[in-house]
């Protein structure tokens, strides 16, 4: 028999949730598993979003060699923001690295526009046009005919009762749960990988439900998992012995205390500088330092790399240890904001490191660190979501993991 390997992707989990959800048997099928196996704390990528972890998954690279470094980018010699896809990753993913093998690829955040592979892709969010989201276009009609969608309409959560965004949520899965046995019955594959992203969306929007039990929605935060447990159910029933079993996430999430408008406070302590003139990043005048994109990357305005660049190649370890120093510096009700700020050689190699933020601010617990351009305070209230994204994600194999602290891009080589 072949040995066939299956990832199933869990947006946006903390270990501690799976680790709590789990062990209180609210995911009894995953109960199971993890007391026969092996779950682990597993480190996001930095930093600590979807679009960067995920193409650390697929590729087994870190974003020095795939380039992805969030779901925006600075166009090179301009202050003009681009939105990297799939066609932006510089390193093969394994379905196309294992070009002999058959691979359904189903709802992978970051993978759109879908590309030719030996099997099955249905590209998954930020996917813009269905039409562009799968390959082959062959099998359309027939995801149309399981109602298929590519994302849950996350607007209805903006509406005061929360019942509506719950039937979404629910609805989703069970077309993402029929679609994702459809294909696993259906073909002959080697390599199966499928993600549930509404996770990530009841994360962001209810993580208060989880974290208080009184919380009129918190049984619903944990219905979502019970049916998620039933997939993993179902996935057991259809495993062989020879087979691996991958279940992970990409970042996990935690309660937000504070959104953090890292660009004002560069603005309030003179590192830069911004004409009412123009929008966005091109506010950015001759003079500044540097510059902040989300979730706190950092770009130095270099001579020569930005057009009101302002930072000769002599100045910049001077101008890296300032900024350093003062985002190190911020507090809030005196507890500090910035837990650590990395220069990008330290975490990122490759080809691609050219391209990669200079500096990167990992934020301590409950601050959301933001990059509006112009916003009047450094510190504001969130008004729309409870919970933000953070490093602690998981790891589940059904075969020992050999590696002390597991990070994203670690997976490939736990799976081969």
């Amino acid at each position: 028999m072949k040995k066939r390997n299956i990832i199933i992707g869990i947006d946006g989990i903390p270990y501690k949730l799976i680790n709590d959800l789990t062990s209180k048997r609210v995911m009894p099928n995953f109960f199971e598993l993890k007391k026969q196996f092996c779950l682990k704390l597993m480190k996001s990528s930095i930093p600590h979003i979807s679009s960067v972890s995920w193409s650390s998954i697929i590729t087994g690279k870190n974003p020095g060699e795939h380039g992805i470094f969030g779901f925006t980018d600075i166009i090179q010699g301009t202050y003009s923001i681009s939105f990297p896809n799939f066609n932006a990753l510089r390193t093969k993913p394994f379905w196309h690295q294992r070009s002999n093998e058959t691979h359904i690829i189903l709802n992978v955040p970051a993978t759109y526009p879908a590309q030719p592979l030996n099997g099955i892709h249905v590209a998954g969010f930020v996917a813009l046009d269905l039409e562009k989201a799968v390959y082959p276009n062959s099998i359309i009609p027939e995801l149309k005919s399981m109602n298929y969608e590519i994302d849950v309409d996350s607007s209805l959560a903006h509406q005061q009762s929360k019942e509506m965004f719950f039937n979404e949520l629910f609805r989703i899965l069970e077309i993402r749960k029929k679609v994702i046995f459809n294909f696993w019955d259906k073909m002959n594959w080697d390599n199966f990988i499928a993600v549930i992203t509404g996770t990530d969306r009841l994360g962001h929007f209810l993580w208060h439900a989880y974290e208080n039990k009184k919380d009129p929605n918190h049984h619903g935060f944990l219905e979502y998992f019970k049916k998620i447990d039933e997939i993993i159910g179902e996935v057991m029933k259809r495993l062989k012995e020879e087979d691996t079993l991958i279940i992970l996430s990409d970042h996990g999430m935690e309660q937000i205390l504070k959104n953090v408008n890292l660009n004002t406070y560069l603005e309030r302590e003179g590192l830069l500088k911004l004409s009412d003139k123009f929008k966005r990043y091109n506010r950015v005048e001759k003079g500044s330092k540097a510059f902040v994109l989300d979730p706190g990357r950092i770009y130095l305005n270099k001579k020569g790399k930005f057009p009101k660049g302002s930072i000769s190649a002599e100045k910049e370890r001077e101008t890296i240890e300032e900024i350093k120093n003062i985002l190190l510096d911020l507090k809030f009700d005196n507890k500090k904001v910035i837990k650590k700020v990395y220069e990008k050689n330290e975490i990122y190699h490759g080809k691609m490191v050219n391209f990669a933020p200079d500096l990167i601010a990992i934020e301590n617990e409950g601050f959301n660190l933001k990059a509006s351009i112009g916003k009047e305070n450094i510190f504001e209230d969130e008004t729309i979501f409870s919970g933000k994204h953070d490093e602690n994600c998981f790891i589940f194999a059904n075969k020992d993991i050999d590696i002390k602290s597991p990070r994203v891009e670690d997976v490939l080589d736990i799976i081969w």
